[in-house]
């Protein structure tokens, strides 16, 4: 399969409103694959969005299964046309981006939320994220909403970083 180019901001296409699938068939699972493949070769994130590989499309992945820190999670989430219904608590948390790859930011985040998403098949789905994998998930949605997580800094006097380095973990080389 082919690993697809991950947009970087300031990529005019990142901030396009995605369009809800309506067409669960092949070619969907085709790409849901690739997708796949292109956010496992990326260095460490635990989401990808369809434009973000410039697909004009309401579609994520996460997964928070391989974060660095364990955390609690629901495993490999094909995400497609999600909606936030209720979110719960704030709270600030750094966040880095595949289509933001020379800095992480400071963001206000939800700490709990309820999904409703679509499955792989158009199965309908609910879920309750909270912690690390909530935000997540919100962050991906904001793809498919046209933002980035720069458009969420606190401060981007304050709160914006110059990230080092991205760089696979050694877990990802054996």
């Amino acid at each position: 399969m082919a690993i697809l180019d991950i947009l970087t901001y300031p990529d005019e296409r990142l901030k396009r409103i995605a369009e809800p699938v309506d067409r669960f068939d092949e070619e969907l699972h085709a790409f849901l694959a690739v997708l796949e493949e292109t956010m496992e070769a990326g260095p460490g994130g635990v989401g990808i969005a369809a434009p973000q590989v410039d697909r004009l499309q309401r579609i994520a992945i996460v997964d928070c299964s391989k974060a660095r820190k364990p955390v609690s999670n629901h495993g490999r989430l094909f995400l497609i046309n999600p909606e936030i219904t209720e979110w719960e608590g704030m709270e600030v948390g750094r966040e880095g981006c595949m289509s933001v790859p020379d800095y992480t930011g400071n963001v206000i985040r939800a700490e709990r939320i309820s999904v409703s998403a679509l499955g792989p098949d158009g199965e309908s789905q609910e879920y309750l994220f909270e912690g690390f994998e909530a935000k997540a998930v919100q962050h991906e949605v904001d793809h498919l909403d046209g933002l980035l997580f720069l458009d969420r800094l606190v401060s981007r006097r304050n709160d914006l970083f110059r990230r080092k380095s991205y760089q696979k973990s050694k877990k990802s080389n054996s």
